[in-house]
């Protein structure tokens, strides 16, 4: 997890990410978000609005952390979702978060 946060930390510095449910929500309808990250310990209201809304437009979401872990890794208090509104950082964040579930599971 360590590289996904890291990777994570760099999308930010690079300007590249959105946080918060509200922002993020917005991002998804807009269309700009390329990946949602979601907190585990996000509400079940969050998660629902939020997992809805990008299967509705077709956006990949996963679920890693809590919100102090995305808060830390974005320069912030406690954060529930980030939205990575860039390709070559969503692309290289799923990546290194398939790979960790994959080290998981195996």
């Amino acid at each position: 997890m360590n590289k996904l946060y890291g990777m994570l930390g760099l999308a930010k510095k690079a300007g590249k990410i959105s946080t918060g449910a509200f922002i993020c929500s917005k991002m998804i309808k807009s269309q700009r978000a390329r990946l949602v990250i979601i907190a585990r310990d996000a509400s079940d209201g969050t998660k629902k609005s939020i997992g809805d809304s990008c299967r509705y437009y077709k956006i990949k979401l996963i679920e890693v952390g809590d919100m102090s872990e995305l808060g830390r890794m974005t320069g912030g208090g406690d954060r529930a979702v980030v939205s990575v509104n860039d390709n070559n950082f969503a692309k290289a964040i799923s990546d290194i978060y398939s790979m960790c579930c994959e080290t998981e599971k195996g």
